[in-house]
């Protein structure tokens, strides 16, 4: 199915401001039950969309089957495709485009889920990096409608060392003197490459690069790597839409809320979902340690770290599509 969109009229934000139009795009891929009970939500993660959600989690034959379940893929605000800079007219357009929260995010999406899709419960949701921390942010914010969640190499929170990443991220942009300020002309040709060389240093491993496994990008070196797969990828982003998603990342908190009131532990101990929390071995943004101390916290949680030398990119390892099946059908039974 092609992509729809949904839109709440002045959608006031978390962090103040608002959106006249906030768009949510969406795709949806089989049918809803007449029960309701096969819902499955995915939001995209950072400069992720829902095709690459629906490539890499799900599929005819795998435990996330659309002839079996009623899949939604959302993508992020500030994403390029939901309300972002680089689309919505004044006054949020480029530089002026407020910013959002994942809880934003998840109002939004709950909004489409219950106002059009008619969707009352989730018998799953899930995502991979910023699609986990939306998957965490869903389990706490609507605690009754969801069944069970399985959050891949994402937190509850954003750790400090994490933010730190984030930081070198925005400044390789921001100081750009083409990125003025969020209105340039052009883009910011020299911020994006020195964004996608600090990215290519942590969206893998060290063993990624010692043993080779950039060559299943058809690349015969670290250099090539970066050439071939990183830089093109981030010069096919607009800037201001980075920068948006890099504060939603950087502000994650799900026990930030009139709810919690930044009780961290209030927070995880209030999701009643079967909630398995999945981080990767070697993934330097979202540590094991995070997700244990999440899933100790939770009633019903549990943590399965899984290893691999892909790092935070290990959902795009062919090798564990059975892993991660395998964890999904343990949430669903």
């Amino acid at each position: 199915m092609a992509v729809e969109y949904f839109e709440a009229h002045n959608f006031f934000l978390q962090k103040g401001g608002s959106l006249p139009v906030a768009r949510l795009a969406y795709r949806t891929s089989g049918t809803l039950s007449p029960t309701g009970d096969n819902a499955v939500l995915i939001p995209s993660w950072f400069s992720g969309n829902d095709e690459a959600s629906e490539t890499y989690l799900t599929g005819t034959g795998r435990a996330l089957d659309p002839e079996k379940y009623f899949l939604i893929f959302t993508n992020l605000l500030g994403g390029g495709r939901s309300s972002s800079p680089s689309n919505s007219p004044a006054p949020s357009e480029q530089g002026r485009f407020p910013t959002v929260t994942y809880y934003d995010n998840v109002r939004l999406q709950h909004a489409l889920l219950t106002q059009r899709l008619g969707v009352e419960h989730l018998r799953l949701v899930t995502g991979w990096s910023m699609g986990a921390c939306q998957a965490y942010q869903w389990a706490a914010q609507y605690p009754g409608m969801v069944r069970s969640a399985v959050p891949i190499a994402g937190s509850a929170r954003t750790a400090s060392y994490n933010k730190i990443f984030l930081l070198a991220l925005r400044r390789a942009l921001t100081l750009d003197p083409v990125y003025a300020d969020g209105f340039y002309a052009s883009p910011p040709i020299r911020g994006l490459k020195a964004f996608a060389a600090i990215y290519a240093g942590w969206g893998t491993s060290e063993p990624f690069f010692r043993l080779g496994h950039y060559e299943r990008f058809g690349a015969k070196n670290h250099a090539e790597f970066l050439e071939y797969f990183w830089e093109p990828f981030y010069l096919g982003h607009d800037a201001n839409n980075l920068l948006t998603q890099l504060k939603t990342w950087e502000l994650g908190d799900i026990s930030d809320s009139p709810a919690y009131d930044g009780d961290y532990t209030k927070a995880l101990a209030a999701i009643t979902a079967k909630l398995i929390t999945v981080p990767i071995d070697k993934d330097r943004y979202f540590p094991p340690e995070d997700a244990e101390f999440a899933a100790s916290h939770i009633p019903n949680g549990r943590c399965a770290t899984v290893e691999s030398t892909w790092g935070h990119m290990a959902p795009m390892d062919p090798n564990l599509k059975e892993t991660f099946d395998a964890l999904f059908h343990e949430a669903l039974s």
